[in-house]
């Protein structure tokens, strides 16, 4: 055996100590700490031991009925209740903690002002509204009248779009609009870690900026936590790329960091956007293997229909802003003065988790109520509440074709492990689902009856339709609908395995019994 050189052992010593001071174990000693406290606090106060615990025990009582006549969602209360059976005072005690909290009411009180703020510039043309109702569809009026009336989202024409099936598909052509720049770029993303796609990125950014145009760069304060360096962001602005971290991880207990950007957003002067699965990082354009091949999807539009994106961005960048840009200055037409092409209608949409209104969940609800012939979805996740779960199974028992591809190669074991006591339930009632076999699945995208599709960042979890800050688009009588119908149906055909009852029922008694353990804390993870 070759003996280790001094220059060995000095960079296996560097590797070390830069582990041992890394931000992830600096996170979780901080955590680690806090811990340590409340359980001193529990020993300090052993010997009223009997005392506290039938306070506790009464106010947990009391808690418990609190919870189950609350507005939360079912699969919330049952997640809540369960370890208040087998903990009741300790559970009383983080019931109250997690309720409680002054950073969430003033976090959502910042976000609910800006909204408020900007919502007056997302106005729907009543003549478009009416131009559906009267002409077309009176069932999308109704989706379309929703989305405006609280979603505050309008629908648009004069607006075309372009499907990505993949990210390779949307990478390239997304480098090809950041070069054709000349007034601002305006970037969010969940995900943005250095390698061969931000790198490409980062370099137009940079020479953008030397021309003079406006650069904006959002992430996701934990999103990028583990992946880019410490105060990155300072980096970037060093460059003269003008860059936020959207509610910056700190390392204290609050429920605030439950709440992240989880959007993908990308406008260039007004009349350019994208959104969509991808973030910025390797795996999604498959310059990295992570979990077989990588299937996503995204979308570009121009025209009228950019306005709502310019907006959504607006509403996070100016979250720690005393004054308000003037938005007008950022509108499609401003730097495009011909007429846009129009091709059926297009709503952008945004979801907001500090709101009464869960938008994303209700578009699907919708699209699924009112499928006659098909629904298609395309699902990395699978945590499902009660509602979208009935509607699946009657839009199936009541002879519509619903099938829903998920992942050959998960990303998250335990979220697999849940997924599986879905499909069981839903199989039952004549849902189909197909897993595709090549790796993992990362679209959003739902199709129904060649007239409507989605595209977009909401995934059929709880974490997505009730937590998260996402988007999505809404196509009605526009291309991308039978582009996302065919790519669906050419991954099922072509490189996906149908799961069976049988395949459900082969599980051995102890995965079935993990599972079904799992899928009563799904809401919480």
């Amino acid at each position: 055996m070759k003996k280790p050189t001094k220059d060995t052992m000095k960079a296996s010593l560097r590797r070390k100590l830069s582990f041992l001071f890394s931000r992830k174990i600096t996170v979780i000693i901080l955590l680690l700490i806090q811990a340590g406290f409340v359980v001193l606090a529990f020993l300090s106060l052993y010997e009223h031991f009997v005392y506290i615990y039938l306070t506790l025990t009464a106010l947990a009582i009391a808690l418990v009925g609190y919870i189950a006549s609350s507005n939360e969602n079912a699969g919330y209360k049952i997640a809540w209740l369960v370890p208040f059976v087998v903990f009741p005072g300790f559970m009383a005690l983080v019931y109250i903690f997690v309720k409680t909290q002054t950073s969430k009411r003033s976090f959502k009180k910042v976000v609910q002002k800006k909204v408020v703020q900007t919502e007056k510039h997302l106005i729907q043309n009543e003549e478009i509204f009416n131009g559906i109702l009267n002409n077309e569809d009176k069932e999308f009026a109704r989706l379309s009248h929703y989305i405006a009336s609280f979603g505050k989202f309008p629908t648009y024409r004069n607006t075309t779009a372009q499907y990505f099936k993949n990210g390779e598909e949307q990478f390239k052509v997304l480098l090809e609009e950041l070069r054709k720049a000349k007034h601002f770029i305006f970037i969010e993303y969940f995900i943005v870690e250095r390698g061969v796609m931000w790198e490409q990125i980062f370099k137009i950014l940079l020479q953008k900026v030397d021309e003079g145009v406006d650069v904006r760069f959002m992430y996701d304060g934990v999103g990028s936590q583990t992946i880019l360096p410490g105060k990155y962001d300072e980096t970037l602005r060093y460059y003269g790329i003008k860059c936020k971290v959207f509610n910056p991880f700190v390392p204290f207990m609050t429920t605030v960091q439950n709440n992240r950007d989880h959007r993908k957003i990308v406008v260039i002067d007004g009349h350019t956007a994208f959104t969509g699965g991808t973030n910025l990082a390797d795996e999604y354009i498959n310059a990295k293997v992570k979990y077989g091949y990588w299937k996503d999807s995204a979308v570009m539009l121009k025209g009228d229909a950019v306005w709502s994106f310019t907006i959504m961005f607006f509403q996070m960048w100016e979250l720690d802003e005393k004054t308000s840009a003037r938005y007008i200055d950022y509108a499609p037409h401003k730097y495009h003065y011909e007429s846009f092409e129009s091709d059926g209608y297009v709503i952008p949409y945004g979801e907001s988790p500090l709101d009464s209104e869960t938008v994303g969940r209700m578009i699907y609800l919708d699209i699924i109520n009112k499928a006659k012939d098909y629904v298609y979805f395309t699902a990395p996740y699978l945590i499902l509440d009660d509602e979208i779960i009935t509607a699946l199974g009657y839009a199936a028992k009541s002879g519509v074709d619903v099938r829903i591809v998920v992942p050959g190669i998960p990303d998250k074991w335990y979220i697999q492990k849940i997924s599986n006591c879905y499909y069981k339930e839903l199989l039952d009632q004549g849902v189909k689902f197909y897993r595709f076999e090549p790796g993992f699945v990362h679209t959003k995208d739902c199709v129904s009856d060649d007239k409507i599709a989605t595209v977009g960042t909401v995934n059929l979890d709880y974490r997505s339709l009730y937590l998260h800050f996402e988007d999505g688009v809404v196509f009605y009588k526009n291309k991308v609908v039978s582009d996302v119908k065919s790519d669906i149906t050419d991954m099922i055909e072509k490189h996906c395995t149908e799961i069976t009852i049988r395949d459900m029922n082969e599980r051995n008694i102890i995965d079935k019994i993990f599972s079904g353990i799992l899928k009563i804390f799904g809401p919480l993870l």
